[in-house]
């Protein structure tokens, strides 16, 4: 596949730290999909666009949004980091014509994880927080993590995200609650069965 008019849009969207990020995580998203035995076209894709509205205005992403009849929770109100997330899917779809379910809902919920996602959601979910530009505290846990399953990295990185917005007293999205719970009983199944 040819990501070169991709990469070119984003180059034009982006600003340059944003840019560098999503080359990263859409490398990252390969690798994962290669030990995890998924697509590595559809996981580098999906990373490459999972910010693609990211430097965009408030009033852009609320807009953009309201466009496509999307009633907003308080809580995606209360936080603009999560907009971008629900625009950028919306832009995928309709603006580049990808018409590939799990790639939008990758995008969808790259920010905050949800229950029951599919192997592509976790790995780009799993990628962002993972990737070579990422320098946080814990990073060199979470890529260990990583290494031993989706699920851990995803226990991990939601506890990371949780205890950081609590810490800031800010809300915490359900869908982030509903991942965390999800992997935390996949895990306990995988220990029950050996």
């Amino acid at each position: 596949m040819d990501y070169t008019p991709y990469i070119n849009l984003l180059k034009s969207k982006l600003d340059d730290y944003r840019f560098n990020h999503s080359l990263c995580v859409a490398k990252e998203s390969y690798r994962l999909a290669e030990k995890y035995s998924y697509d590595t076209t559809k996981a580098y894709l999906a990373g490459l666009l999972h910010d693609i509205t990211k430097n965009e205005s408030r009033e852009f992403h609320l807009n953009y949004i309201k466009e496509f009849d999307i009633i907003l929770t308080d809580i995606e109100l209360a936080s603009d980091s999560l907009l971008h997330a629900i625009s950028g899917s919306l832009f995928v779809k309709h603006e580049l014509k990808i018409e590939d379910e799990d790639i939008i809902s990758a995008i969808r919920y790259h920010t905050t994880a949800k229950g029951g996602m599919s192997l592509l959601e976790k790995i780009v979910y799993v990628a962002d927080f993972t990737s070579s530009d990422r320098s946080y505290p814990d990073i060199d846990k979470m890529r260990d993590e990583a290494s031993k399953s989706l699920e851990n990295a995803i226990v991990y990185a939601v506890s990371y995200t949780v205890n950081r917005l609590i810490g800031k007293n800010c809300p915490v999205h359900p869908d982030a609650i509903a991942a965390y719970n999800d992997a935390i009983m996949t895990l306990n199944k995988s220990e029950e069965i050996s």
